[in-house]
């Protein structure tokens, strides 16, 4: 169990990156409230265990189900990062969109699973790597099946683990913002979005080449 937990684990927390991603949070959702915001980061925590469990349990056999390869997912997320990444550098500034009142609650709500979820949380580099660590496992067919089920305790718990810290880190990535104040966070939020679509275009990257090199040679 103490195995399963530390690969699962250090293989997805620096994919998963919460700390990182809790900047690119808080560009995204720079027009919400501290309360809408605690929101969204309780239904993102929720969004993504099952993202991260469904990837270490059943993710093979669903892009097996639907005939896509792991190339075609980084290639899809990539763009979908990237284009999330152009709307926070394109978007308004804070002042021209904040809404004290609240108005903008249901369009931020809507986008707790797309794009912060998906694929900013656990995107496709996160899938791609909880299948892998899922499939590494498929000789556990001819192990007893106490060790198997402490192997998947371990999963269990390593997933839980690094859903705690994407809740406290987007919990309290505002206070970011209050140390900066509104221009610095602004500054610093489009930086980072810049830094979302450079991430997206990688991953991109990572996928055209992955599907160049599956081609049939000539």
């Amino acid at each position: 169990m103490l195995n399963s937990f530390l690969v699962v684990f250090m293989g997805l927390m620096p994919i998963v990156n919460p700390p990182g991603s809790a900047l690119l949070f808080l560009t995204l959702t720079h027009k919400g409230t501290r309360d809408e915001r605690a929101d969204l980061a309780r239904r993102i925590a929720i969004y993504a265990f099952l993202i991260m469990l469904a990837s270490l349990y059943v993710g093979a056999f669903v892009l097996r189900l639907f005939g896509i390869s792991v190339p075609v997912l980084r290639v899809a997320g990539g763009l979908v990062l990237a284009m999330a990444g152009w709307r926070a550098l394109d978007a308004p500034p804070p002042t021209e969109v904040r809404s004290p009142s609240g108005a903008g609650h249901s369009d931020l709500a809507n986008m707790a699973f797309y794009p912060l979820t998906m694929p900013l949380t656990t995107g496709p580099g996160t899938v791609a790597v909880a299948i892998a660590l899922g499939t590494s496992g498929s000789h556990a067919a001819d192990m007893p099946l106490p060790i198997v089920l402490s192997g998947m305790l371990g999963a269990l718990l390593a997933a839980l683990a690094i859903t705690a810290l994407v809740y406290v880190c987007y919990r309290f990535a505002d206070r970011l913002e209050m140390a900066l104040g509104q221009h610095g966070s602004d500054a610093l939020g489009r930086l980072f979005a810049f830094i979302l679509i450079c991430i997206g275009i990688q991953i991109l990257w990572i996928g055209l080449a992955e599907l160049w090199t599956s081609l049939p040679p000539r």
